[in-house]
């Protein structure tokens, strides 16, 4: 019967197409029951500790040497850093900031018509993507702006309030992407144009959320404990913070820093290094202050012909993954809340290894 009254309260929610935002504007003072994190993870929250880490802070604009080696470093050690002279201009990161912000301010009804979920809409408003999935809905609302099934970004597609400044974001982070896998693929010690022959970059997705302030952010969370299901993420967030990373079971606060943009290893990129590199946990926590504003812009590989990855070995490193497309690795992250992992689904047991069982049949 609790069942049946959460699916109903949910229901009840998304009908209004208001959102997170349409709560807040009606003046609640309490955070409705299906914000409310389940007990046992209130309590597993005390376990974990607060880091004194400082997220890698890297300069693009260094020597190319220097910068290889620190991206390697914050790579292979946290899977998150934030950089700077990142050929992003300031006046665009702002213009996409104030866009996402205007488009969440506009009333239902305005942005009603964008309100979808269906993962195969280009463009599209709601309030948590794993809705009905998850055992605690996030306090946030989110515009996506999908570039999967095709990488051409049609201005008619997108909201006129904020078309001008999603398009130059889009188109300079994009380029940004692209050095960032040359840079990468180096720290790995590959030609620089490894990762660009994968197509890595191809398919993207550009996410605008918007977080409204929280009567009780002690209860909710701004997003869950995940990882990303991409290649690599670029995250533009404005300055009144809330994003984590877990390292060493401690959160690390990702402060902003002005000029700056965030970058984060994601789940595909995990699997294609065989675990050099990290895809991190890391989360929004609910806050009083807002609307905290953000754009995760997510680089997912080649969706459109099939390509086929798998993790990169040599005589002493196993393959730790299965092969993957980007169909099936997307697929399977729409079937489950985003606080279950995809590197479990697609991790090699040793059973499950070739290369493994004949080590062993070889000691017998």
């Amino acid at each position: 019967m609790e069942d049946d009254d959460r699916v109903k309260e949910l229901k009840a929610f998304e009908a209004t197409n208001a959102g997170v935002k349409g709560l807040t504007d009606a003046g609640i003072e309490k955070v409705p029951r299906i914000f409310i994190r389940p007990a046992d993870e209130l309590v597993e929250e005390l376990n974990y500790g607060q880091s004194s880490v400082q997220v890698p802070v890297i300069d693009l604009g260094d020597d190319r040497e220097k910068v290889v080696r620190e991206l390697g470093k914050a790579s292979r050690e946290l899977g998150i850093f934030q950089i700077l002279n990142h050929g992003v201009d300031a006046e665009v990161m702002d213009a996409m900031l104030d866009g996402v912000r205007r488009f969440h301010d506009q009333d239902a009804e305005v942005k009603k018509q964008f309100h979808s979920r269906d993962v195969m809409q280009k463009v599209k408003y709601g309030s948590n993507v794993d809705l009905y999935r998850s055992r605690a809905a996030n306090w946030r609302d989110s515009l996506t702006i999908s570039l999967m099934a095709s990488p051409r970004l049609e201005p008619d597609d997108l909201p006129l309030i904020c078309r001008d400044s999603t398009i130059k974001y889009v188109e300079q982070v994009t380029s940004l992407g692209e050095n960032l896998f040359e840079l990468l693929s180096e720290a790995l010690g590959l030609k620089k144009d490894h990762l660009g022959a994968l197509k890595c970059g191809l398919g993207r997705t550009f996410i605008g959320h918007y977080y409204p302030p929280c009567p009780e952010p002690e209860l909710t969370m701004g997003t869950s404990n995940h990882t990303d299901p991409s290649f690599l993420t670029i995250l533009l967030q404005d300055q009144i913070g809330g994003l984590q990373a877990l390292h060493n079971n401690q959160y690390i606060n990702v402060d902003p820093l002005p000029g700056s943009l965030v970058v984060n290893i994601g789940d595909m990129l995990q699997i294609v290094t065989n675990d050099e590199f990290i895809s991190p946990d890391h989360r929004v926590v609910a806050n009083r202050a807002g609307p905290r504003i953000s754009v995760a812009g997510f680089f997912t590989g080649d969706a459109i012909s099939g390509t086929i990855y798998s993790p990169v070995v040599s005589e002493n490193n196993r393959a730790r993954y299965k092969d993957f497309t980007v169909g099936d690795y997307i697929s399977k992250f729409f079937a489950r809340p985003i606080d279950k992992s995809g590197l479990d689904e697609f991790r090699l047991q040793d059973e499950d290894n070739p290369q493994i069982l004949s080590l062993c049949n070889d000691t017998l």
